[in-house]
């Protein structure tokens, strides 16, 4: 059975950092591409980043230029680098796989995590 598991949530102040971490087990294949998605309290889920195997990304504008995506194959491990991040980028993450391409549609991936939390003060 495939797992996805974040880590390195928390609450961080406007200007600092964070770096979440997805580790991915069981039967999945690192053709897979990795997405990170977030949702805040009353509003839908939302695309964050997708990144390839082969290390190809895009992010979403919101974040473009601030948080970086990416994954260590050897480690089976996605990262969500947030740099910079503003209260309005506070939200429970999710980490995603799919074999859809690099979507930004939650409905083409196959597999989530439990979600993580990420609390951005002013």
């Amino acid at each position: 059975q495939v797992q996805l598991v974040e880590s390195g949530g928390g609450l961080v102040q406007t200007g600092g950092s964070l770096r979440l971490s997805c580790a991915a087990s069981g039967p999945i294949s690192w053709t897979y591409f990795m997405a990170w998605f977030r949702q805040a309290p009353g509003k839908e889920r939302e695309f964050v980043a997708v990144i390839s195997r082969s290390g190809s990304a895009y992010s979403d504008d919101s974040v473009k230029g601030r948080f970086t995506i990416s994954r260590d194959s050897t480690k089976n491990t996605v990262y969500l680098q947030m740099n910079n991040p503003k209260p309005e980028d506070t939200a429970l993450y999710y980490c995603a796989a799919g074999d859809k391409g690099l979507s930004s549609e939650a409905r083409s991936y196959n597999f989530w995590g439990q979600g993580i939390q990420v609390t951005v003060s002013s």
